[in-house]
């Protein structure tokens, strides 16, 4: 009696093709899951204090898979900073203020700033301890200059129409207004709880945080204000 083999039947391309893109969508999503929760250890811990094995922990992953991808927690630092400024960044050329007003367009700006702060404390936190180590990490990240370009160049583009339509003073300097316009929103993280101690206020609750912002827009925008 004679018995028929069966052959195995080979994947298909497509079939390989969809198994590659899983793998790759699955490593994407793995790495963003790592720098989000380095973003809280970081915020929390600082550089010095942070332990990638608790990244790990709250990731379900392993200290060798995070040094795979980021190399050591040098690196994962150095990739929670440039995540966090593109997501900025990005958030403001989402805004289109190009197709707004001059003015309404610096008030968008500046509101958004203010809330974006606001809604990113660790992120803030994490600038401070940046800070803290004077930069030495974020200069080995010179492509970070380019990228926070873009938010200067959106000042210069509001600036350049207010001042041709007379409504904005003619010597303002656009870094110089993106200064002001994050050391205010800065400020409402970074001094919340000695401020706040000091002087009774709740930078969390919604009204002040509300009433804060106009006071940090209406600032801003009769410093631009043409005489």
């Amino acid at each position: 009696m004679t018995t028929t083999r069966k052959t195995k039947k080979k994947p298909s391309k497509s079939s390989k093709s969809k198994k590659v893109k899983r793998k790759v969508k699955d490593a994407v999503a793995t790495q963003q899951n790592i720098l989000d929760e380095a973003l809280k250890e970081f915020s929390a811990r600082g550089f010095s204090g942070a332990r990638v094995d608790r990244i790990a922990d709250k990731t379900r992953t392993s200290k060798r898979m995070i040094y795979y991808y980021f190399e050591s927690k040098e690196g994962l630092w150095l990739e929670v900073l440039k995540e966090s400024y593109l997501q900025l960044r990005e958030l403001e050329v989402d805004f289109h203020l190009e197709n707004l007003p001059p003015m309404l367009a610096l008030r968008k700006l500046v509101e958004g700033t203010v809330d974006y702060h606001a809604a990113h404390s660790d992120f803030i936190r994490v600038i401070m301890t940046e800070n803290i180590h004077k930069g030495v990490h974020i200069r080995q990240v010179p492509e970070l200059r380019e990228v926070n370009r873009k938010a200067i160049e959106i000042i210069e583009d509001i600036c350049e129409r207010g001042i041709k339509e007379g409504i904005f003073r003619t010597d303002l300097e656009p870094v110089k207004l993106h200064e002001n316009i994050s050391a205010l929103a800065f400020f409402n993280v970074s001094n919340q709880y000695t401020f706040g101690f000091l002087f009774g206020q709740d930078f969390t609750d919604k009204k002040t945080h509300v009433k804060r912002r106009e006071q940090i827009v209406d600032t801003i925008t009769r410093y631009v204000r043409a005489s």
